[in-house]
């Protein structure tokens, strides 16, 4: 479920002009649970609780005046640590620069010459842009700290498992060697 503010930035069902919300620098934001979001959903832990992330899409201008948005997306989100399945929470804080194009030609113009760019020639969905921004900023495979990590430490390492005394399977080999003399013959 999404809550938030919707500002004269065309806002209709969650759908706004991002060159209107540019032009007048207004904002829209609010709060919003992920576990509603199919495809966030589906990288969160497996538990009961809500995730609940803030959001803000703020519009207006980059250094050299051209229409952009900035989306900041902050909250904590429960992942699995995928050393120990366990779930944790993870704080997320991410903001960005979005410039606006206003069709295909001048989408790959400042696609060539800037990081993101958005075509932004019809309304744009907040949610959507909300799910994506969060979807880049998580972790790849999230995992605790190592200190936190309630993972069974590796064999080898103090508190783990004794390693045990079994000869290398090359150690027969190299007895083989000497006894033949450890020559070859190419």
């Amino acid at each position: 479920m999404a809550t938030g503010k919707a500002a004269a930035g065309g806002s209709v069902r969650g759908r706004f002009d991002a060159f209107r919300l540019a032009a007048r620098g207004e904002a829209l934001g609010g709060e919003v649970d992920m576990t509603g979001r199919a495809r966030v959903r589906d990288r969160l832990a497996q538990t009961a609780g809500a995730a609940i992330v803030s959001w803000r899409i703020q519009g207006g201008h980059d250094a050299l005046g051209r229409a952009a948005l900035t989306l900041t997306v902050q909250g904590n989100l429960p992942l699995e640590c995928q050393r120990c399945l366990q779930a944790f929470d993870t704080a997320i804080e991410q903001q960005s620069e979005l410039l606006l194009a206003r069709d295909e030609a001048e989408l790959a113009k400042l696609d060539a010459e800037e990081g993101e760019v958005l075509l932004a020639s019809t309304p744009l969905d907040a949610m959507t842009l909300v799910e994506d921004e969060l979807l880049l900023s998580l972790p790849f495979a999230p995992m605790h700290a190592e200190a936190q990590c309630p993972a069974p430490a590796q064999a080898g390492e103090p508190g783990g498992e004794p390693e045990r005394n079994t000869p290398s399977p090359f150690a027969r080999l190299a007895a083989l060697k000497k006894r033949s003399g450890g020559t070859s013959k190419e």
